[in-house]
């Protein structure tokens, strides 16, 4: 799959092998491409895996369906961490996903840690150890980096917001206080822009005792101004009380050096941390995205092989064939496949109206065809 289309959704599907299972593909691309490329397809290679009793193959069915749930479902939260992570840059999702050149043409790997040559229950555990691993491993590693981005953004909105409320730390100097005065205090008081002029004729009078020409605009933002006011301790209820008639909210406020550097240490720490952690965190996410797509795609593969067996007896004898197919002729393509299958099964129509029980078919889960078919859905992994 080059970079250039959009994901979308995978048909996986078998059909009887004819003559030969090279015939059963033939007859498929010809009647997909000869109206308009319907689709694009490839073989799906599946192994001839050793097969069990009827029963056997029912209850792997079941179980199969299970764990298809379960990876799909990880290999969705995976996908959907690394949107989380990449916040601004979520357009490279899918590269990221896909780097090792579009997941979906790695098929049946036999030497791939999930491969089993018999159809027992080994595979399956596998495949849910591991894909339970990269399900608990992403828990812990998100949990921790989403600590890290929560005490980052509480730190950083403490730095914006209205001046009643942010932190100073970035804005007040030492040259801004009288500090170590038995007498003497300064005071920070938010004056809104519209009532600065009051200030500026009122503040000297609004206690007694008030240090005349000691008030300086030391920042502004969109409505208010910061202003510093020195005063007499005493005074200093008074002068409160007075500037709240006038809409002056004097700020509690101790300057303190020692606490203002540690907050801004910790901002550094962890936006620091928060850097560290980026790179291998994307890394981790794509090689187990990678891990736990690959997986899918095998339990898709297995769910293939066992339900063809149920399907169309034994000896195993099926091509699997991977479609993709054009958004705009999804249903002329099912008409197509219907029209090149129907007579795998005579009671078809009857079965699409009534809720038989086939074996390995839960009919409540998804659609019946004549065919078996299996849709591996990428649209999960797209975000807007």
């Amino acid at each position: 799959q080059d970079k250039g289309t959009k994901m979308t959704e995978f048909w996986l599907i078998s059909a009887p092998g004819e003559k030969t299972c090279q015939q059963t593909w033939e007859k498929l691309h010809a009647a997909t491409t000869k109206h308009n490329n319907l689709s694009t397809n490839s073989k799906f290679n599946i192994p001839d895996l050793k097969v069990g009793t009827l029963d056997v193959l029912v209850g792997l069915s079941d179980e199969l369906a299970k764990l298809d749930a379960f990876v799909e479902s990880v290999v969705k939260k995976v996908a959907q961490y690394m949107a989380d992570v990449l916040e601004d840059s979520k357009d490279k999702v899918q590269e990221n996903l896909l780097a090792n050149g579009g997941l979906l043409g790695q098929q049946w790997q036999p030497e791939h840690k999930f491969y089993s040559s018999s159809l027992d229950t080994i595979p399956f555990l596998f495949i849910f150890k591991g894909v339970n691993q990269i399900d608990n491993d992403l828990k812990a590693r998100a949990s921790a980096y989403n600590n890290l981005k929560g005490n980052l953004q509480n730190l950083e909105r403490k730095n914006a917001g209205s001046l009643l409320t942010r932190s100073l730390a970035d804005i007040v100097k030492k040259e801004d206080f009288v500090l170590d005065s038995e007498y003497l205090v300064t005071l920070l008081v938010i004056v809104p822009k519209l009532n600065y002029n009051d200030w500026v004729k009122q503040y000297e009078t609004l206690a007694e005792m008030v240090v005349p020409r000691s008030s300086n605009v030391l920042f502004e933002d969109q409505d208010s101004y910061l202003c510093n006011v020195t005063l007499f301790r005493k005074a200093v209820d008074d002068f409160k009380h007075k500037a709240r008639e006038y809409k002056f909210m004097v700020r509690d406020f101790q300057y303190n050096e020692e606490e203002m550097k540690a907050d801004k240490e910790e901002m550094n720490r962890l936006s620091t941390d928060k850097k560290k952690q980026f790179g291998p965190l994307v890394r981790w996410l794509k090689v187990n995205f990678s891990e736990a797509f690959i997986a899918w795609i095998h339990v898709k593969a297995l769910r293939v092989f066992v339900e063809s067996v149920l399907r169309y007896g034994l000896p195993v004898n099926f091509q699997a064939m991977l479609l993709q197919p054009n958004k705009k002729t999804m249903k002329k393509l099912r008409e197509v496949l219907y029209d090149l299958y129907k007579h795998l099964d005579s009671s078809a129509a009857a079965i699409i109206d009534a809720t038989m029980d086939i074996p390995g078919l839960n009919l409540s889960q998804q659609e019946y065809y004549p065919y078996v078919y299996y849709k591996i859905d990428c649209n999960l992994l797209e975000f807007k």
